[in-house]
């Protein structure tokens, strides 16, 4: 039998007020810092521990106020989340830019190096986006299951979930309008993924201005690594 909106209490996480597991994305933050840490001395702008310490000291309070599950949420927590995705986001673009930079205008003799350092910008690229998606559609992870689906701020993006009320019982019971399904952390690194390969969205459309900007830039700067990056740094190892 197809699950309603009235059976969502009993049958789907975001009505019984658990909120999103806060491992997730502990790993997914310590990942991006682990991967700016093991780039290259001259694509860091600061000491190789100065921007990771400022991040590790973010992260701590945002596991204090939410040590195993996101289901509080204050304006101190909501700036120091944002504030801890700004700045891993900033920190890789930088990365990538001086990356481009040694590129044209520098010589260039370690090309196993260069690879290296190009796939731990491109991946933590994938990261960072998708943490910023994660953090901004619908109000972040606290409002998506804490707040009444009437009360959610407008959505940043469209997933195929959204739509599927109306298709065939196995797909729509699993929808939006059916089973209150709301996305979580790993659908937004998938979204992560696919603008990072296909330098375009997918299934899941971008709605408001900032989520098409974000887009933007993180399409422009995958493009510049997979292209212009790779394909130096292959060049440089024939």
């Amino acid at each position: 039998m197809s699950r309603r909106r009235a059976d969502a209490p009993a049958t789907h996480p975001r009505h019984e007020r658990r909120g999103e597991a806060r491992a997730p994305a502990v790993v997914a933050t310590l990942t991006a810092i682990t991967l700016y840490l093991a780039l290259p001395q001259q694509l860091l702008v600061a000491p190789r521990y100065v921007l990771p310490a400022l991040e590790v000291l973010l992260l701590l309070p945002l596991i204090a106020i939410n040590p195993r599950r996101l289901t509080r949420q204050t304006k101190t927590f909501r700036i120091l989340s944002l504030t801890l995705v700004l700045l891993i986001v900033i920190s890789n673009l930088v990365a990538l830019g001086i990356l481009v930079h040694e590129l044209l205008n520098a010589q260039v003799e370690d090309g196993r190096a260069l690879l290296v350092a190009a796939l731990q910008v491109w991946l933590t690229n994938v990261i960072a986006f998708g943490l910023a998606y994660w953090e901004l559609d619908r109000g972040g992870p606290v409002s998506r299951t804490q707040l009444p689906r009437d009360q959610l701020p407008l959505a940043d993006f469209r997933f195929s979930q959204d739509e599927n009320d109306d298709a065939v019982g196995e797909v729509a019971d699993g929808a939006s309008g059916t089973s209150d399904w709301v996305p979580s952390l790993p659908d937004y690194l998938y979204v992560s993924v696919t603008n990072s390969t296909a330098f375009s969205p997918t299934d899941t459309m971008p709605l408001s201005t900032r989520a098409k900007l974000l887009m933007s830039v993180q399409s422009v700067s995958a493009l510049l690594t997979s292209l212009l990056v790779i394909a130096r740094a292959v060049s440089i190892l024939h």
